[in-house]
């Protein structure tokens, strides 16, 4: 149905009215109730709720539904205000399609419908507005391709098509959009190259096209237009070297987003010359050569991350965080997989204390933890695992009691675990894995109740396992494998009833498998091979219906395999071996597919798949009879 039949100078205040009725009539679900509960006859509709009209006609001219909670299509008899000059449903839940009658309202200046659910494609006839100055359609799920005729539009100043599911190409007739300054057209699928012709948007300050599937060079235009602030092209298939003369180029840049491409060359020291920059992100490229020292000289600066290039092993850590020391705004520094060595300074305190992430992962860093990484009392976040590092770790370490996350995993870290790990409540995981720490589990790790992960595995740890540990509820992974534990496990593990991952192989430890075990019933990976561990298996096991991974091997468990074992529907990976067990394995489930377990070392079972070729289970008048005495001819090797 076409409801612009009839030229604009027949639409009256009625047509207004009798419009905006029927676009309350496609709204089905209003949450906050009553947002459009003045829309009906007791007022004059031009004092409605969202509803402003000019003063001369009594015409309405804006249209703001914004942040309403409104859920429904939107009417094509909005085509009928035709002295609307604004169109505002941002953050709603509007779906259907975008109508086409919206092209007839020729004094049409803002077009916001971002944040809903609308679908379809781009209305082609948005070209008739010809005074449209602002499009935004962010956050639909509107699809197709983006019309070429919207290079049209002389006044637009703001195009934002982002997070939609549109394809194709990127129309070079953008490129005639003399007033644009804000292109938003990130997380889509666009591919093919970035047109020429968008170099010839003089007035653009913000340029997004971030999260699509576009390749090729950056053409050389694009870098000068120098009123660019925002330049975000992360995660495309671009490639080339960038301009060595790029921050003289665009001198007003303060976001510089060109990460998880496939760029090469170096990194432009003329950056520094943009001296409003606050973020750089140029990482997951192939960039190489030396870190330019001068963007030390950027006092705005407060993120920086030029993760996984492979740049020239001669960058000096030491060197680099020293010059960094003056951008006292940085709040995250990434440098991981870059080649980086060098030792860590003690400079490294002096950097911003808004210094809150730091990431430094496999790269060569050697020598110690300094104690001036002490003094960054702000840090959430800091990673160093996979280095070189040697020495202790500082016994003060409770001084960053903001830490949130520590890595400190793969590297030559001995000495103790300090006990003032303690008094950083608030830490959520921490992972020492594959060091050589020696001495006992500090008590004190009971104090982080918001715990999450606590990875300590191939170390050599001695002692009991700390009641305490088993209080922290929060806990999802609990490895504590690869050391010299001994003990019992406590039956207080039952109390760690989020626990996903618990991995105690290879220790010292003894007694039985706690029956409380059977109340951690997200259990998805349970290792306890490599201890001596007795007696059987609890009944209790047979609540963990989530069981994906369970290891028990090399321990001194005996009786009967359970048959609950064989109706765990997710269980693909089942070590018994070299156990005591005896009696018959169970013939369902897991069991069926002797690729997925083994019983390997269990010298009295019998029964089980023929594969395994264990000799037959005695008949009911023959159960005296011992039949353990004969080996296997065949067990299969368990494959982790």
């Amino acid at each position: 149905m076409i409801f612009l039949a009839k030229p604009a100078f027949g639409f009256t205040n009625e047509t207004d009215r009798e419009a905006l009725l029927a676009i309350k009539d496609r709204i089905s679900y209003d949450s906050l109730q009553g947002s459009l509960s003045s829309w009906n006859d007791s007022i004059h509709f031009c004092n409605w709720n969202g509803v402003t009209c000019g003063r001369r006609h009594q015409r309405v001219t804006i249209l703001n539904m914004s942040s309403l909670n409104l859920a429904g299509s939107l009417s094509p008899h909005v085509g009928n205000l035709t002295f609307l000059k604004e169109i505002n449903l941002q953050e709603n839940n509007f779906h259907g399609t975008i109508p086409q009658e919206i092209g007839g309202l020729f004094r049409l200046q803002f077009l916001r419908l971002a944040y809903n659910s609308f679908q379809g494609g781009i209305p082609i006839n948005l070209t008739r507005c010809s005074d449209i100055q602002v499009i935004d359609l962010r956050e639909n799920q509107l699809e197709g391709s983006v019309p070429p005729e919207l290079g049209t539009l002389s006044k637009l100043y703001e195009l934002s098509l982002s997070t939609n599911n549109l394809s194709g190409n990127i129309p070079s007739s953008l490129g005639n959009l003399s007033a644009l300054r804000v292109l938003f057209l990130q997380r889509n699928g666009f591919q093919g190259r970035i047109p020429v012709e968008l170099g010839h948007l003089s007035n653009l300050y913000i340029f997004a096209l971030s999260f699509n599937k576009l390749s090729g060079i950056i053409p050389a235009q694009i870098y000068n237009i120098s009123p660019i602030q925002f330049f975000d092209v992360t995660n495309n298939l671009l490639s080339g070297n960038f301009p060595s003369n790029l921050g003289l180029t665009l001198p007003k840049l303060q976001s510089f987003f060109v990460g998880i491409n496939q760029f090469s060359g170096s990194i432009p020291a003329s950056l520094a010359n943009a001296s409003g920059l606050v973020k750089i992100s140029i990482g997951v490229n192939a960039l190489v050569g030396l870190i330019p020292l001068n963007l030390g000289t950027l006092h705005d600066l407060q993120y920086l991350e030029i993760d996984m290039n492979p740049l020239d092993q001669a960058n000096d850590i030491s060197v680099l965080i020293t010059s960094l020391t003056n951008c006292t705004n940085l709040n995250t520094l990434s440098l991981s997989s870059i080649q980086i060595g060098g030792e860590l300074p003690n400079s490294i305190g002096n950097l911003s204390s808004k210094l809150a992430i730091v990431t430094l992962y496999e790269n060569y860093i050697s020598g110690g933890i300094p104690q001036g990484i002490l003094e960054l009392t702000g840090l959430t976040y800091l990673s160093i695992h996979t280095n070189l590092l040697t020495g202790s770790i500082p016994d003060s370490i409770g001084r960053l009691a903001n830490l949130q996350e520590f890595y400190l995993y793969t590297n030559n870290i001995s000495g103790k675990i300090p006990p003032s790990f303690g008094n950083i409540t608030g830490l959520s995981k921490l992972n020492l894995l594959d060091n050589m720490l020696e001495g006992s589990i500090p008590a004190s790790l009971g104090n982080c109740s918001e715990l999450r992960a606590l990875h300590l595995g191939r170390n050599r740890l001695t002692g009991t396992i700390p009641e305490e540990i088993f209080g922290l509820t929060s806990l999802v992974g609990l490895n504590l494998s690869g050391n010299y534990l001994t003990g019992s496990l406590p039956s207080q593990v039952g109390n760690l009833v989020n626990l996903v991952i618990l991995d105690i192989l290879e220790n010292k430890l003894s007694g039985e498998i706690p029956s409380t075990l059977g109340n951690c019933l997200m259990l998805t990976n349970l290792q306890m091979g490599g201890n001596s561990f007795e007696g059987g298996i609890p009944s209790q096991l047979e609540k963990l219906k989530s069981i994906e991974v369970l290891d028990i091997s090399r321990n001194n468990l005996s009786g009967q395999i359970p048959k609950f074992l064989g109706e765990f529907r997710f269980l693909t990976n089942l070590d018994l071996s070299f156990n005591k067990f005896e009696g018959e394995v169970p013939s369902g489930g897991v069991f069926t597919n002797i690729s997925l377990f083994s019983v390997l070392g269990n010298s009295d079972l019998c029964g089980g798949a023929e594969q395994l070729k264990l000799p037959p289970c005695p008949t009911e008048g023959k159960k005296k009879k011992r039949y353990g005495s004969q080996s296997p001819l065949f067990f299969p090797s368990f494959s982790s």
